[in-house]
């Protein structure tokens, strides 16, 4: 039986829950540096560790498990999914520039500076990275910015 403990962080409560897709997760080969560039990029929204399962996944939420970061269960290197992108929404377009800033300054690379996307630049607002291990993942804001 794997050893489960609960993270010493606490997650954010907002008064409207809506972020991330359910339990979504990327594979790591480095789960303690994957955990550091995480814990920053998803502090920027608030949302912090739900359960930690030591030397081999850590999961983050809201309220429940909503993302995480794993070692392959096979024992195996993890390896990025080619055409795989995880997109989170952001209620905001300045949190969509602070959330690739903050990766970018984490240790990800730039795959497509905040701006707005679509023709005439009437789409979402969009910034694109990578995190170390190079998972893609967009941040957007579609439509007006949440109160």
């Amino acid at each position: 039986m794997t050893d489960i403990t609960q993270s010493r962080q606490v997650a954010a409560t907002p008064d409207e829950v809506r972020g991330l897709p359910g339990h979504v997760t990327v594979g790591t080969n480095d789960l303690d540096a994957a955990s550091v560039f995480y814990d920053k990029l998803l502090a920027v929204f608030g949302i912090g560790r739900i359960l930690v399962q030591p030397n081999r996944a850590i999961y983050y939420g809201h309220r429940t498990l909503e993302f995480g970061i794993i070692k392959p269960f096979d024992g195996r290197p993890a390896t990025v999914g080619n055409g795989g992108m995880i997109a989170f929404e952001a209620p905001s377009r300045s949190k969509v520039d602070e959330a690739h800033a903050t990766a970018l300054a984490a240790g990800g690379s730039d795959e497509g500076a905040p701006g707005p996307r679509g023709e005439n630049g009437t789409g979402p607002y969009c910034a694109y990275f990578r995190d170390p291990e190079g998972n893609k993942l967009l941040i957007f804001r579609s439509g007006a910015d949440q109160a």
